[in-house]
C-alpha cells in the first residue's frame, strides 16, 4: 500500500525505503520524484525527476516509461536528471528497448546545479546540488508571479488601472513563490549550500537514520542525513510543512513514527509529516 501525506496544499504519495526503492508523486504539480519502483498510478504523470543514478532511485525508469503506453500515454515523458548521468541513462534505456524489441517515448532534460527550466504552465524548477556519491541533484519548484511594487501598493484600484493603461513602466516586479523542494540522498550540509529550500512552502527531506543505532558520523560516512542534524537546525526551518522520508529499513515504520514523535521539538513537530506507513512492516 502506498503512503500518502498532506503537506500544505500538496499531496505526497508513493513509497520510500533507503537502499530499496524511492518514488514519490505530487499530483498538484504533475511531477514524479525518482523512479526506484514502477508504480502504475504514476505512469501517466508527464514530468519525472531523477535525483541521481542509484538503483533504488532510478532503476525502474524504463518500466515506468513502458507502462505509459499500456495506460494510453503516447506523448513523450520529460525526464529531468543530472546532466552527468544523461548518457548512462540513455544507454540503459536503449538496451532495455532492445530487450523488449520496442522503444519508449521520452525526452531527457539534463540539468546542472543552478539551472532553471519551465515545467509547464506557471510551474518552474531550479536544480540544486546535493551531496552524495556521484552526481546528484535536488529540485525546487516555484511559481513566477507578478507583484505590484511597494510604492504603488497603497493606490486605489482605479488608479492602478489607469497607470497600466498608460503603460507606466516597471509597475510590477516578477517574484518567485517557492512551492516545494525535494532533497534526498544527501549530507545535511545541503541545508547550508541551498538555504532557500528551507523557505519553500513544503520541503521533502531525507532522514535516513534516527537515533543512536547509527551515529551522526556513521551517517555522514554513508553520505546521508541523521535526525540529530535536523533537530540541531529546528529553528531554521521556515517551511509550512517538512516531509521526512527515505528511512532506513533498520527501523520498522511504527518505530519511525515513535522516534520522530519523541525526539523532534514540538514547534517543529507540528509541521513534520512522516512519510512512512502506519503499519508494522514496509511495503514488499
Amino acid at each position: 500500500m502506498l503512503t500518502e501525506v498532506q503537506a500544505g496544499p500538496y499531496t505526497i504519495r508513493g513509497i520510500s525505503v533507503a537502499g530499496v526503492y524511492t518514488s514519490l508523486q505530487v499530483p498538484e504539480l504533475s511531477v514524479v520524484l525518482d523512479a526506484g519502483v514502477p508504480l502504475r498510478s504514476f505512469s501517466t504523470t508527464d514530468h519525472i525527476f531523477l535525483s541521481h543514478g542509484h538503483s533504488d532511485h532510478a532503476s525502474s525508469l524504463g518500466a515506468l516509461l513502458g507502462i505509459r503506453g499500456l495506460m494510453g500515454k503516447h506523448s513523450p515523458a520529460q525526464v529531468f536528471l543530472p546532466a552527468e548521468i544523461e548518457s548512462a541513462v540513455l544507454e540503459s534505456l536503449e538496451a532495455l528497448g532492445r530487450l523488449h524489441r520496442s522503444a519508449v517515448s521520452f525526452k531527457t532534460i539534463p540539468l546542472l546545479p543552478g539551472e532553471t527550466r519551465k515545467v509547464y504552465r506557471d510551474i518552474w524548477v531550479r536544480a540544486f546540488r546535493t551531496h552524495h556519491a556521484g552526481p546528484s541533484l535536488g529540485y525546487q519548484f516555484f511559481r513566477r508571479i507578478t507583484k505590484l511594487k511597494p510604492e504603488y501598493q497603497t493606490l486605489p484600484g482605479e488608479e492602478i488601472g489607469r497607470l497600466r493603461r498608460e503603460g507606466v513602466p516597471e509597475l510590477f516586479d516578477e517574484v518567485e513563490r517557492l512551492e516545494l523542494a525535494y532533497a534526498t540522498d544527501t549530507l545535511s550540509r545541503v541545508l547550508e549550500s541551498a538555504p532557500s529550500i528551507m523557505e519553500s512552502r513544503v520541503l521533502i527531506l531525507e532522514c535516513t537514520y534516527l537515533d543512536q543505532k547509527f551515529t551522526v558520523e556513521e551517517t555522514q560516512e554513508r553520505l546521508h542525513t541523521h535526525l540529530d542534524e535536523i533537530i540541531a537546525r529546528a529553528d531554521r526551518f521556515q517551511n509550512e510543512a517538512l516531509v521526512l522520508m527515505h528511512f532506513s529499513q533498520a527501523y520498522g515504520p511504527e518505530r519511525v513514527h515513535d522516534i520522530i514523535r519523541q525526539r523532534v521539538p514540538p514547534a517543529l513537530l507540528e509541521r513534520v509529516r512522516v512519510f512512512a506507513p502506519s503499519t508494522s512492516h514496509w511495503f514488499g
